[in-house]
């Protein structure tokens, strides 16, 4: 059985609108309410640097540390999980945080320098659904490629890697391309990392899928969060269910290299796996989901995170900790209540915020209240 992870203390220096925070958290629930502007969807920014990558709003680093700050922001937090108890400093000021390949951003684990910020997979899988989001389905097909790949991140912690290496490829590529280099050794070379790197990305996308779908077909009918059918479309993607790896990282290869003179004159690659797309629909009423309401588009939404959260658990034995930023807004009563209910099934620590604390009234006596105003947080 999978055990949850959860956060025990948090603090923070030099956070957005925070000069400084120490606050100790419940496993379970936990709500930041309070007026708009107020600082909370902050805090579950900052909740989100306890994973790889620039977090939940993906902002420079420069942008984040606190107005007239001088050594940057720095995060520190007590973990407990199935990996036992770790205490986390994270940052890009903090005296004594030293140097992870992450852009600048630097991550210390018990004392210890990590090698990069996928070490901190090793403790816990934070996954969040933010207001921004809520286009996802009408949106470019690359915020829908960050979300899967972020779902994938999850579950197989080499994928980050991946796919860095992938993007610095590329890159290398296209600038030979533009420089109209005849070294053709050297773009050899490449293309056949991108082959290898692009299809490795193929086919831990299309797994994820196939496990996600798997857990969404044993729902039961008349959840409160509808069915989503998903897919994946690509270029390498389409040939992963129908050829071995090796066969499609030759293809990929022969592609990339036939398509030279036209990538050239493109000025980009055009076919690989950041040219995917994940394409979601409503099972129960067979549309699309960029068709559906707003509504329904949420319900969708949430409905993939919670049973993301269930296959992370089964799959990992971490249960993930949530971060919903706003997420009751929108819901009527009774899938509010349908919610609450389903995160106390999965266990995970959930991190909930909202303008009003009435809008979680069936959480009162089985959560933890926190009351956010002018950067301080106070039990609510």
């Amino acid at each position: 059985m999978a055990e949850p992870s959860f956060i025990q203390k948090f603090q923070l220096a030099n956070f957005r609108n925070y000069a400084q925070l120490s606050v100790r958290f419940q496993p379970g629930a936990v709500v930041f309410f309070g007026a708009n502007g107020a600082g909370k969807t902050n805090l579950l920014e900052a909740l989100s640097f306890l994973s790889p990558g620039r977090g939940l709003r993906r902002a420079s680093y420069g942008d984040i540390a606190r107005a007239g700050s001088e050594d940057g922001f720095s995060i520190f937090a007590e973990v407990s999980g199935a990996a036992g108890d770790a205490a986390i400093g994270t940052g890009t000021g903090a005296a004594g945080i030293q140097e992870a390949a992450d852009g600048g951003r630097r991550v210390r684990i018990n004392g210890a320098p990590a090698k990069g910020a996928d070490d901190l997979l090793e403790w816990l899988r934070v996954i969040w659904l933010t207001p921004a989001m809520d286009t996802l389905f009408t949106g470019p097909a690359a915020d829908r490629r960050r979300f899967v790949d972020r779902l994938v991140l999850a579950i197989d912690p080499q994928h980050g890697r991946r796919a860095l290496d992938y993007e610095k490829a590329m890159r290398g590529r296209n600038r030979l391309l533009a420089e109209e280099s005849r070294d053709t050794a050297w773009l050899d070379a490449i293309e056949m990392q991108m082959a290898e790197t692009g299809t490795a990305i193929a086919v831990a996308r299309v797994e994820l899928v196939r496990l996600l779908t798997s857990l969404i077909d044993g729902m039961p009918d008349g959840a409160a969060f509808p069915r989503a059918g998903i897919a994946l479309s690509g270029f390498v993607e389409d040939q992963v269910a129908t050829r071995p790896a090796v066969d499609i990282e030759e293809s990929f290869r022969a592609a990339l290299r036939d398509n030279r003179f036209r990538d050239r004159v493109s000025g980009r690659t055009l076919d690989g796996p950041h040219r995917a797309d994940f394409l979601v629909h409503y099972r129960e009423k067979d549309m699309p989901a960029a068709l559906c309401s707003t509504g329904e588009q949420k319900a969708l939404l949430i409905g993939l995170i919670l049973s993301h959260a269930r296959l992370t658990s089964a799959i990992t034995g971490l249960v993930p900790i949530l971060l919903l930023d706003e997420i009751a807004a929108h819901l009527d009563e009774g899938r509010r209540a349908a919610l609450f209910s389903i995160l106390e099934e999965i266990g995970c620590q959930t991190f909930m915020t909202g303008t009003e604390r009435a809008l979680f009234a069936s959480l009162e006596g089985r959560a933890q209240f926190l009351h956010v105003s002018d950067a301080a947080v106070q039990a609510g």
